[in-house]
């Protein structure tokens, strides 16, 4: 057991994760910042993957390195097959191989069905769903090799329910979890574990910049908390045996 340090607080960590290189995706705020905070607690090593938030990533560094932790920030739009070549031709060099994935970055446009553009939805499409396609691509090969990985996909309740925001969003989360299911399949043999989680209304930025969204959807009557979704992540990389399946943490919205 190792004591870290958070917000001034004595932190346990049992550093399970030693030796681990994780990268996070869309890691600068948010869902991937805790879910980034958690994993350096376990004692891995994390890369704070961001495409245009420089000072936030590097204050989350900051901050895990004050911890105790390790961490570095690597800038690259992974909705972009060159970007995502050109991040992984680095980590390979400086921090070896990729041991544990979290393909977080999405965004959640808002539009009224009439004005959604084609444009839109490839927009969405391409980074909620391509980006973890290409990253995925870029790791399974060592994971293979190694004969472990962890590979989490960040879906969303809109995957099941359709959601409050669009065909757009709902699509390209629900194409995460066919995804999830197809790659777990090919890998069961292999040692790599690939899961999805699929949180509702989780109290981040994205949620208290739109006034519409209140805690009044959810049968628990408040929202999520982003270290909710945190400790699920770290539940599916720490268990070898949880593969192919899809998490919900909704407050109750959809029970399956």
């Amino acid at each position: 057991m190792h004591l870290m340090y958070r917000n001034g607080k004595i932190v346990m960590s049992t550093k399970k994760l030693s030796g681990k290189v994780t990268l996070v995706t869309g890691a600068s705020r948010g869902l991937g910042k805790e879910i980034a905070i958690h994993l350096a607690i376990a004692g891995a090593t994390v890369i704070i993957n961001y495409k245009s938030n420089a000072a936030s990533a590097e204050e989350l560094v900051d901050h895990i390195k004050k911890m105790g932790g390790n961490a570095v920030a690597l800038q690259a739009d992974v909705s972009l097959e060159a970007d995502v070549n050109e991040m992984f031709s680095k980590i390979f060099k400086d921090l070896g191989y990729v041991d544990i994935l979290v393909n977080n970055a999405g965004i959640n446009p808002t539009f009224s069905l009439e004005d959604i553009t084609f444009s839109d939805f490839q927009n969405c499409v391409n980074i909620n769903l391509n980006s973890a396609f290409l990253t995925s691509q870029a790791v399974i090969p060592h994971m293979k090799k190694q004969k472990y990985g962890r590979i989490i996909n960040i879906s969303s309740i809109a995957a099941q329910t359709g959601g409050v925001i669009g065909p757009h969003y709902a699509a390209s989360k629900a194409a995460m979890i066919g995804l999830t299911h197809s790659y777990a399949k090919l890998l069961a043999e292999s040692g790599v574990t690939v899961n999805a989680v699929a949180p509702a209304l989780i109290e981040t930025d994205m949620i208290k910049d739109n006034p519409s969204i209140t805690p009044d959807l959810i049968p628990v009557k408040r929202f999520g908390q982003p270290d909710e979704v945190a400790s699920v992540v770290l539940l599916l990389v720490d268990n070898g045996y949880i593969t192919g399946q899809t998490f919900n943490v909704n407050g109750g919205w959809y029970m399956s």
